[in-house]
């Protein structure tokens, strides 16, 4: 067992341990627990906002599972992964000011609760809420495996001890603190992530004897490397050019990252958070792919993808120093697990139990029904993820194309389309989604594109036609 690695890690999940414990503390006094358990009393500044997102964003598939597609697939991934530094301005551009102004005014606490009111439709809720927690399920196990694979890596030890080790530390902090500890926590972890990139990427052109020379020896092994088009000349510029909507401007359908615009303190804070979330994610995105094709030169024949980032990281860099950067993977997984357990949790909790089974539930019992559906879900998550796939950017991509067939079109056009209604609604969610799935396992790429482009396509047409045939429809009968 690497300790020298270990030690550093160990100490920075106990420091965020220890804030999520800290954060968790206001909980017990708090007057309005579920908005403080949910939202974290919609208090958060600019810098803790771009944080947030960011971290949240950041997740397994970005520091893991990136990396090591970029490792077989060549620069050519680079530039498509690049497509998400819009995400954080594209999130808080589209909804931003309106989507927190109508929240408040609706004094909802999720996403579903802001569909839930705009449509008034049970059936919208429940579909959402359905929709929400199959697809989020996938991007956990995602979060699971990689936490696992990084500790797996890095320690020696089997790959179920350490996801075992990640699942407890996780839902430790995560059950006690709620928003809070995960808002907190991510600053923390979004600040390793910055740093801790740019030392690693650094140290593997070192070891790399500079760019010139990796790119001479990826040129050497296969000459698809370093052009635009992957190794097997798979990234056509339809594909590439459809993550634009994937990762880039379908952000804003996502559950996780949508209620983020939900929790910010005032207009100066998004402001400031677009400028630091778009700076934030560029450079670590570019970073992380870089270090996974750089890689390859330095360490070839690696199996498993998923294992390239810390194997790398223990290559070129003292054992201690890669232990403190490694925490900026560990970092990324943690923060975008936290917040899908609490969105996931806060649906069964707040969206389905409060709206349609006990409306009149006593604030501790929701206390205790809060925490115990955080733990349980981590549970159900650490036993679906005990068989892993060899990579976890797909599962982390499927679950991103799910959310926003479903959702981007409900969300987006119930903010700015008045004649939007219940049934265009619920026409857009079924088509998307129906079609997505369909597309995902029979036909993957049409027309040379990712399989959500088609849905979203589809979806909008589904919601702008049956909202006008059933809003004519409704005029006429009054």
């Amino acid at each position: 067992m690497n300790w020298q690695a270990l030690v550093p890690l160990i100490g920075i999940l106990l420091i965020i341990f220890a804030v999520g414990v800290w954060a968790g503390k206001s909980l017990r006094s708090s007057t309005s627990f579920l908005q403080d358990y949910f939202l974290g009393g919609r208090s958060m500044g600019g810098f803790l906002l771009a944080m947030t997102m960011t971290a949240t964003y950041g997740s397994a598939s970005s520091f893991i599972g990136g990396p090591g597609t970029a490792y077989t697939q060549g620069l050519g991934w680079v530039l498509l992964a690049m497509t998400q530094v819009a995400t954080g301005y594209f999130v808080l551009m589209i909804l931003g000011k309106k989507f927190a102004i109508v929240t408040r005014q609706y004094n909802a606490l999720t996403l579903v609760d802001f569909l839930k009111e705009r449509y008034q439709s049970k059936w919208v809720v429940l579909l959402s809420a359905i929709s929400i927690i199959i697809f989020l399920f996938s991007a956990m196990v995602a979060q699971w495996i990689g936490g696992a694979r990084l500790i797996e890596s890095l320690t020696g030890i089997s790959y179920t001890s350490a996801l075992f080790i990640f699942a407890l530390s996780v839902l430790i902090y995560v059950t006690v603190g709620g928003f809070r500890a995960v808002a907190l926590t991510d600053a923390i972890q979004g600040s390793i992530m910055f740093v801790g990139t740019l030392i690693l990427l650094i140290a593997v052109i070192i070891a790399g004897g500079g760019i010139t020379s990796i790119i001479t020896d990826l040129r050497v092994e296969n000459p698809n490397l370093i052009t635009p088009f992957g190794a097997e000349g798979t990234l056509t510029p339809a594909y590439v050019s459809s993550f634009w909507l994937l990762v880039g401007v379908g952000v804003v359908a996502l559950p996780q990252i949508a209620v983020r615009a939900m929790s910010y303190k005032n207009s100066r804070s998004m402001h400031r958070a677009i400028i630091i979330g778009t700076v934030v994610v560029g450079v670590i995105m570019l970073n992380m792919h870089l270090i996974g094709v750089f890689a390859r030169p330095i360490l070839p024949g690696i199996e498993v993808g998923d294992k390239v980032m810390p194997l790398i990281a223990l290559e070129v860099m003292p054992a201690w120093l890669a232990g403190i950067v490694l925490a900026a993977p560990m970092a990324a997984i943690m923060s975008t697990v936290d917040s899908l357990l609490l969105l996931v949790s806060s649906t069964l909790v707040k969206d389905i139990y409060l709206n349609y089974v006990q409306p009149n539930a006593s604030n501790e019992r929701v206390k205790r029904l809060s925490f115990g559906i955080t733990a349980l879900l981590g549970i159900f998550v650490f036993i679906m993820a005990l068989d892993p796939p060899n990579l976890i950017i797909w599962l982390n991509l499927f679950a991103f194309g799910g959310l926003e067939a479903a959702f981007i079109w409900p969300i987006v056009m119930g903010l700015y389309w008045k004649k939007g209604n219940k049934y265009g609604a619920l026409a857009s969610m079924v088509s998307g989604v129906a079609l997505y799935i369909l597309s995902d396992q029979f036909f993957p790429q049409p027309f040379g594109m990712h399989s959500v482009v088609l849905p979203v396509f589809i979806s909008f047409v589904f919601y702008v036609v049956v909202s006008m045939m059933t809003g004519r429809k409704l005029s006429a009968n009054l």
